[in-house]
């Protein structure tokens, strides 16, 4: 399981009154990694909702807050995924601040592959599941 880091800066729109990041807008960014996951191995989620017709839901969400971050703050935001059974995925991910990385948050979180149309569990797209098992730069290659 190899691990992809999405960076992100804080901005005002992240933050409460006090220029710390809300405690829900970490699930924005853990959401946007994932995605970006997703595009970095060549898989588009709007393309994915046509064909094959199969939508990702979070079914399952455990987070720790271990630090807070701050407006302007710098960040680097990490998936790493695995299959869990033929119809999830779960992904370890961290929000981590600075050069020298500091962890702000871990959280593990479980995704479901529905059917677009009926929102009913479907088995993981075979090219998805290629890319699961193999480390990134071998999923480009088949």
């Amino acid at each position: 399981m190899s691990e992809f880091g999405w960076p992100v800066r804080v901005y005002w729109e992240d933050t409460d009154g006090g220029g710390i990041v809300y405690y829900a807008n970490y699930l924005r960014f853990l959401e946007r990694s994932r995605t970006e996951w997703l595009r970095s191995l060549g898989f588009s989620q709007q393309q994915m909702a046509r064909e094959p017709g199969v939508l990702f839901m979070v079914v399952n969400l455990s987070v720790d807050y271990r630090r807070p971050a701050r407006l302007d703050d710098e960040l680097l935001v990490t998936s790493a995924a695995q299959a869990d059974g033929a119809v999830c995925m779960r992904f370890a991910q961290r929000i981590l601040r600075g050069v020298e990385p500091v962890p702000l948050l871990t959280a593990e979180v479980r995704v479901a592959c529905v059917d677009a149309r009926t929102l009913r569990p479907r088995k993981l797209p075979q090219p998805l599941c290629r890319a699961l098992t193999f480390p990134m730069e071998r999923a480009f290659s088949s």
